[in-house]
């Protein structure tokens, strides 16, 4: 019975991914079957029982299925709970209102990191939120300072002993090198990403500690490569350091970080 009910719960899981996966808007029983792989009688059920939930609703006009208010109100409440959100939430998006450009929070997320806050400047409007989007580690700023306080062998444990997946012609692929970065970055109080992950795109993150001095999150500057160099970047570095410090005393961190 056991082993069943762990069946189910997995099916209806694979079915809200594939929904919440959809970059097409609502999709259809039979799409959502041939993409999960499950029957089409088993989808239909699993359907009409997620939608007497609220986690999946019907279009209105077609037979086709989208993520319902009861998931909406989950992430809401699961991102409310969350303390690096709580104390975040404002400073980033004071700090994205100041500066004109995108900010964003995000925390570790077994090998990859994933959007806890995501707040756009004037300058950088945005058609979607970032807020539950995954990136990799090792080609985003924001990845790169989740892996502040990891050696050589916890960033291989991390992200494998493969080289790591290429995104543009800038992305580090190397361990070796991927450790210098981190390296470089630990002296330097902040990780930079030129083009690493999409071309025309420049960010800057800072790490975000616990009490303990703890990377748990980081925090970044971004925005088209042409916006970003015309801003001083040093400035810009000095203001994120000091709203990613501004979060770490609200997480608890009172004392200093010895420096390695």
């Amino acid at each position: 019975m056991a082993g069943e009910i762990q069946q189910g719960i997995g099916r209806a899981a694979s079915v809200l991914a594939v929904l919440g996966a959809s970059t097409t808007g609502p999709l259809r029983a039979s799409d959502i079957a041939r993409a999960t792989g499950l029957g089409t009688s088993t989808t239909a059920r699993l359907l009409g029982t997620l939608e007497e939930l609220g986690y999946v609703t019907k279009a209105a006009d077609s037979p086709s299925y989208a993520i319902g208010a009861t998931i909406l109100a989950l992430a809401s409440e699961g991102l409310n709970q969350n303390p690096v959100h709580r104390e975040s939430r404002a400073p980033a998006q004071e700090l994205a209102q100041r500066i004109g450009l995108s900010v964003n929070v995000g925390v570790l997320d077994g090998s990859s990191l994933i959007y806890l806050c995501h707040f756009e400047g004037a300058l950088a409007p945005k058609s979607h939120s970032m807020i539950g989007l995954r990136q990799p580690l090792h080609a985003s700023a924001l990845g790169k300072c989740l892996l502040l306080d990891l050696d050589a062998d916890g960033l291989r444990a991390l992200l494998g002993d493969e080289p790591l997946p290429r995104y543009t012609a800038n992305t580090i692929t190397e361990h070796a090198a991927l450790a210098a970065e981190l390296a470089v970055a630990r002296e330097r109080g902040v990780c930079m990403e030129d083009q690493e992950l999409a071309l025309g795109r420049l960010g800057i993150a800072a790490p975000i500690r616990d009490a303990n001095a703890r990377v748990v999150a980081a925090i970044s500057i971004s925005g088209r490569l042409s916006l970003m160099r015309e801003r001083d970047l040093d400035v810009l570095t000095e203001d994120l350091i000091e709203v990613a410090d501004r979060i770490s005393v609200g997480l608890g961190l009172i004392s200093a970080i010895p420096s390695s």
